[in-house]
């Protein structure tokens, strides 16, 4: 049954989770606690300042405030959709599935440094709110009407085009992990509908 709710649990807590985060990361490097980023990002593995907590931890920084207003935008505008019709357990799983699975292919790939950002798991909930409610519009730059699938392709075609093409220091390939892990995940529900979630 599809609850309606504005501000679900799980979406409210990520909001409030990544705010923090983000806050105390500004304080504590403003007074030269460096080590924050190298500790909690997402380091290459050749860098040697990988910890296995890290595909984690780096959802929830941010490296400005342009970052993450639009990530957490994105975060309540697809995820209380999707968690009003899954429930909060399962977009919970969802969401973190998509964010870790974003982290392994950035692993991946070579030539980046440092990633930071919620991206990965917010691609992943554009991809299932495209595959929930594929004929439903979203105002591409709040003015051109665009059905949700056709917009899920776009993105997925400019984030590919982008990764092979071009290096601007933004994680393409964490983008689209993100939506591949969400892929993967959703048709194993389907296959399974039965499974605890």
């Amino acid at each position: 049954m599809y609850d309606s709710r504005i501000l679900p649990p799980v979406v409210k807590n990520l909001l409030i989770i990544n705010v923090i985060c983000y806050l105390a990361t500004m304080v504590l490097e403003s007074r030269g606690y460096l080590m924050i980023t190298n500790l909690c990002a997402l380091n290459a593995i050749p860098t040697g300042r990988f910890y296995i907590w890290q595909p984690i931890t780096y959802m929830f920084m941010h490296a400005n405030f342009e970052h993450i207003f639009f990530n957490m935008f994105a975060l309540w505008m697809f995820g209380k959709e999707i968690e009003n019709y899954w429930g909060s357990r399962r977009f919970l799983v969802y969401y973190m599935v998509c964010g870790v699975g974003a982290a392994i292919c950035n692993l991946l790939v070579p030539g980046w440094h440092l990633t930071v950002g919620a991206s990965g798991a917010v691609y992943g909930l554009l991809l299932a709110f495209g595959m929930m409610f594929p004929n439903d519009y979203i105002n591409l730059y709040f003015i051109i009407p665009i059905k949700a699938k056709w917009f899920v392709v776009g993105y997925a075609a400019i984030e590919l085009f982008s990764g092979l093409t071009r290096m601007d220091g933004v994680a393409h390939f964490a983008h689209l992990g993100g939506m591949l892990f969400g892929l993967l995940l959703i048709l194993y529900w389907r296959k399974h509908p039965f499974s605890r979630f």
